[in-house]
């Protein structure tokens, strides 16, 4: 069975969103939402997830799931607010308890917050699978990016969230606390033992130098032949030493503090305080 699949690209964040569905059926699930978020205003909006609303309506498609590849440090993630108009179970791997507690410190939670990834519907780990209608999905945990990085293969195409990009801008960074770059080249390998053919569609794209066109959907066999950062059977030494000297020139996202206080919850907001308001936190000299 090859799943239809439908991306919807956010060029503020650079982040692809998709809708996967079958291919004859109304079952779909929607992987990696994302709120729109001005910081500057501190003001929330939902346009981009209403795309998605508006599409799935249209077609009077049923939502299933709704899989977040990891914690997202680049945006926000809308997908408290599509299961509230769409209902569908949020799923993440089960490794967020380690983002948790590690960004609870950071952003000074205290005890309220809770640890154990609660905040989702289902904490998948390596080897599980699920289904959307008929289809199957399997789960590969690919850390690296993050603890809690997963790679969703429905099918023929795996969504690998930020772990590869397009092969002519290469691999995820490693630098954000639990990051690793040799467990992030493994984690690629376990990805390349896929069938060539399969479709593998990835969570970001920035238009490599020289290309005019976002991109978004390659092969495991394009990422092993083209990838800039891994292709030709690159060695793990020589990866390491490449990763971990351009982590070390590249700044923090844009949006990195709301997104991981967002995300580590589910995607919702810090509880209001007694008057309502929500807050969120600027941690000083902490990233």
């Amino acid at each position: 069975m090859t799943p239809f699949v439908k991306a919807f690209f956010d060029e503020a964040t650079f982040t692809v969103s998709y809708l996967v569905r079958e291919p004859e059926g109304r079952a779909c699930a929607i992987i990696d939402s994302v709120l729109d978020y001005d910081q500057a205003a501190g003001r929330t909006d939902t346009s981009s997830a209403d795309e998605i609303i508006r599409y799935v309506r249209d077609n009077d498609l049923k939502v299933e799931w709704l899989l977040e590849s990891h914690v997202h440090a680049d945006h926000l993630s809308a997908a408290p607010y599509l299961q509230g108009q769409l209902g569908g179970k949020i799923g993440i791997g089960h490794n967020i308890t380690v983002v948790q507690d590690t960004f609870g410190k950071v952003f000074n939670e205290g005890t309220e917050f809770q640890r154990d990834g609660s905040q989702f519907d289902k904490l998948f780990t390596q080897g599980d699978s699920f289904h959307i209608g008929q289809m199957r999905g399997d789960v590969l945990e690919t850390p690296g990016h993050t603890p809690a990085c997963l790679t969703y293969v429905i099918e023929d195409a795996a969504f690998v969230g930020d772990t590869l990009f397009m092969p002519d801008f290469g691999t995820a960074r490693c630098d954000f606390p639990g990051g690793s770059s040799e467990t992030l080249y493994q984690s690629i390998q376990k990805i390349l033992t896929l069938p060539d053919d399969t479709r593998i569609f990835v969570g970001h794209d920035y238009k490599a130098p020289g290309r005019d066109e976002f991109a978004w959907e390659t092969t495991v066999g394009e990422q092993k032949a083209l990838n800039i950062h891994i292709g030709q059977g690159r060695p793990i030494e020589e990866f390491v030493e490449m990763r971990d000297a351009r982590d070390a020139t590249l700044s923090m996202p844009r949006l990195i503090l709301p997104s991981l206080q967002v995300n580590m919850r589910g995607g919702r907001m810090p509880e209001p305080d007694e008057q309502g308001d929500v807050f969120l936190k600027v941690p000083i000299n902490k990233l």
